[in-house]
């Protein structure tokens, strides 16, 4: 038996105390000292969760090539340099560039990524090689059409083989069309996940309509727009380094004073590198919140609850994914998938 000791992040906060492990996994957790020494001291919290990625054009950023921060220019689809590039480069570069990303995310700690699938079926198949030896971490993938219109058959096999659909806003696409992808993504029982209000302002009614499982971004949502996304218990994905790259707002302010469930990604991977951590940094930089606690529950706990994942650190009945964190620099000193 090895113990850790320090403060335990649960779903109510921290708590001092240890946890006892055998083989990686934790098998009991008390308040008082633990019986041995032990192995690490600082947070122990669940594995990390990035909440929104585009790991497919990973291989972008190896070209070297000087890159627009106006958002339609380079990411707009169909015509983005983004969609543009991925349709003509050969799928070993950008399987390559996919794994390159699974690696900065695996040894950051992140145990799951909830990625934006592009280029239909066979982004589902590029994300699957490229994750396919990788045993500690997974991906949660929400794919898109080829083409920005409502197709049954390919929505249905995009549905066989991913997780739900993840598409971009709904200025980008004509409104009956999104409508017809999110009612059958519904009935199949799958998520639906919308970028919303990137850039500019969209009507929070016609979102709301689409019964999205979270959201993207709402950088230019109203207050009134995010009471009602609170209303509706949806939780927001946010990505701050993103943001500045394109020189758009970050609306964390409203949404936190709303006390709406929020989460962080690291979004293109052409132009953040995926750690969460260099993300957390950012947004305690510019957020000013100086609750580790809050900040943590952001790459933890919240993207769980977003989708409903049960999951307790100290319920000893489920599968136990945690790491160790120095409690001054936040950098992880014991890993069990890694020891």
């Amino acid at each position: 038996m090895e113990y850790i000791s320090g403060e335990i992040l649960t779903e109510n906060g921290f708590k001092k105390g240890y946890i006892g492990l055998d083989k990686g996994k934790i098998i009991e957790f008390g308040r008082e000292k633990p019986k041995e020494k032990p192995i690490a001291n600082g947070f122990i919290i669940p594995t990390l969760i990035n909440s929104h990625t585009h790991i497919g054009d990973y291989f972008i950023k190896e070209l070297n090539i000087k890159l627009p921060n106006n958002i339609e220019k380079l990411v707009a689809p169909p015509k983005g340099i983004k969609h543009k590039l991925l349709k003509e480069t050969s799928e070993k570069e950008i399987i390559n560039g996919m794994k390159e990303s699974i690696n900065i995310m695996s040894k950051s700690g992140i145990s799951k990524f909830y990625d934006f699938r592009e280029n239909g079926i066979s982004g589902i198949q590029q994300l699957k090689e490229a994750i396919y030896d990788h045993e500690d971490i997974s991906s949660l993938i929400l794919s898109r059409p080829n083409h920005l219109r409502y197709h049954k058959e390919e929505i249905k096999t995009l549905l066989e083989n991913s997780q739900g659909i993840g598409l971009s806003s709904i200025t980008d696409w004509d409104y009956s069309e999104i409508l017809k992808i999110a009612k059958y993504t519904k009935i199949k029982n799958k998520i639906f996940a919308i970028h919303a209000s990137e850039r500019i302002r969209e009507n929070i009614d016609l979102i709301l309509d689409l019964k999205p499982d979270f959201l993207i971004h709402m950088n230019y949502a109203t207050e009134s727009d995010l009471i009602r996304v609170k209303e509706n218990n949806i939780s927001i994905a946010i990505c701050p380094r993103s943001n500045k790259f394109f020189k758009l707002k970050t609306n964390f302010t409203n949404m936190e004073k709303l006390d709406i469930n929020l989460m962080l990604g690291t979004d293109n991977a052409m132009l953040n590198s995926p750690n969460i951590f260099t993300e957390l940094a950012y947004f305690k930089k510019i957020s000013k919140t100086h609750s580790i606690e809050k900040l943590l529950n952001m790459i933890t706990y919240n993207p769980r609850k977003a989708l409903n994942l049960d999951y307790n650190i100290l319920d000893l009945k489920l599968p136990k994914e945690f790491i160790v964190l120095d409690n001054k620099t936040l950098k992880i000193i014991y890993a069990p998938i890694h020891s």
